[in-house]
């Protein structure tokens, strides 16, 4: 019996960069396809069905330098309601785009530059609820009992990415509350209220 392997699209304007992830991904038993934009990506996801998991970089033309193209391209795939997970990849100087993105149903986020290990790390985890989202399909598990079962498991992972993000912040700002706030794009009372929710220590 023949093995389906899964396909993963990677989109990524830098080209340099794409065929590296590409060929990171093909070496691991990945079938990879590319797109360099939204539109790209789109039809992409339109004529390949197979696609389960998509490698986003925030920093797309005709915006590169900004993240709002590619928030527009992650909100155009959920929209689309396919069977895939988005992981987005983030700049240094992204923070306040990567918990949007994390907001907007990203099943999670990975700072540049990644090492490969994270990376397929990443793909595996997206897989594996791919995955188990088909088998309750196939046992007959309903629309909104699938949403219900899966939904928990999808907050838990969006929770975690956005535990990992504010404790990176605040460690990178020495705990400075203003300039975490001000770095995630929220008043310094969600700074609080993240700091208790996760309980976080200036010890930790």
């Amino acid at each position: 019996m023949s093995t389906i392997r899964p396909v993963i699209l990677t989109v990524e304007d830098d080209p340099g960069l794409r065929a590296m992830l590409v060929m990171m991904l093909e070496l691991h038993g990945y079938a990879a396809v590319e797109a360099d934009c939204r539109e790209a990506a789109l039809a992409r996801l339109d004529d390949t069905p197979q696609i389960r998991v998509v490698l986003l970089d925030l920093g797309l033309p005709p915006l590169p330098n900004e993240t709002s193209e590619g928030i527009a391209t992650l909100c155009a795939i959920q929209h689309a309601s396919l069977p895939v997970k988005v992981i987005v990849l983030t700049g240094q100087d992204q923070d306040a785009a990567a918990l949007a993105a994390v907001r907007e149903g990203a099943f999670d986020f990975l700072p540049k530059p990644v090492a490969a290990p994270a990376i397929l790390m990443a793909v595996q985890r997206a897989l594996l609820f791919v995955q188990k989202e088909g088998e309750l399909s196939q046992q007959g598990v309903t629309r909104i009992a699938l949403t219900a079962q899966v939904g928990d498991g999808l907050k838990a992972v969006r929770t975690d990415a956005e535990e990992k993000l504010v404790r990176q912040v605040l460690k990178d700002t020495g705990f400075n509350v203003y300039q975490s706030a001000k770095r995630l794009g929220v008043r310094r009372e969600n700074i609080y209220y993240f700091m208790k929710k996760f309980g976080i220590t200036r010890d930790d």
